[in-house]
């Protein structure tokens, strides 16, 4: 075999082991691509942004520190809503003729608690079959309301209110309202409960809140009570 030929054949081989090794590597990559996002860390889930629900049960001091007692939400504001007049103050709506409602709006996380949930454990801390205001307080502005925030809040609002009505065998009077500006309370209402406590306990036993959500809701009734 001469020289040329020999040389010509090693060359040849030489072609074929290489191309060889590279499709092996090729054919590898694929696997080795798995195998390494498998082995990586999960990215974080997402956290779901916070939620906004506004209530009006009566007091607001007392559905400020309901809600705020609850595992999920974030805050609770006292406040007022419904109304027609900008900025209002406590004597003005107490007063009458403003159209505002003492309210709540609570912020919370949708992960730890969902609207449905909430919205069926504010009906077990009211009285949803008075219309007329709640407990010892009277008046327009204690009546009980779900402002809704979204169509997704009016549906889950509607089927609590209708469980709740199927629970207690009579038709519930709290509406589900359109969305309406919610005007913070004045600070001295803010977190009352915690601030002055001894005269929030009296006020919540004198105006009989608790007796009456335990008489009507029974083993079902939401609230903290009297004891914070």
């Amino acid at each position: 075999m001469s020289r040329p030929r020999l040389f010509t054949g090693r060359i040849a081989r030489l072609s074929a082991r290489l191309s060889s090794r590279r499709a092996a590597t090729l054919s590898a990559r694929p696997a080795l691509a798995l195998a390494l996002a498998l082995a990586l860390p999960a990215p974080p889930a997402v956290a779901a942004e916070p939620d906004t629900a506004i209530f009006a049960g009566g007091c607001f001091w007392c559905v400020e520190s309901d809600m705020e007692a609850l595992d999920g939400v974030i805050e609770a504001v006292s406040g007022y809503a419904g109304g027609g007049l900008e900025n209002p103050t406590y004597k003005q709506v107490s007063a009458g003729g403003t159209g505002h409602l003492e309210a709540v709006e609570v912020t919370f996380d949708p992960d730890r608690i969902a609207y449905p949930e909430l919205v069926r454990i504010f009906l077990r801390t009211v009285d949803p079959l008075d219309a007329g205001g709640q407990f010892c307080d009277r008046g327009p502005s204690y009546a009980t309301a779900i402002f809704a925030l979204s169509p997704a809040q009016r549906a889950a609002a509607e089927a609590a209110l209708a469980e709740a009505s199927a629970d207690l065998g009579a038709e519930v009077v709290t509406p589900v309202r359109e969305p309406a500006r919610f005007w913070p309370a004045e600070g001295y209402h803010q977190d009352y409960a915690e601030t002055n406590p001894l005269q929030y306990k009296f006020y919540r036993w004198r105006c009989g809140r608790d007796a009456r959500v335990e008489a009507l809701w029974g083993a079902a009734a939401g609230g903290h009570g009297a004891g914070g």
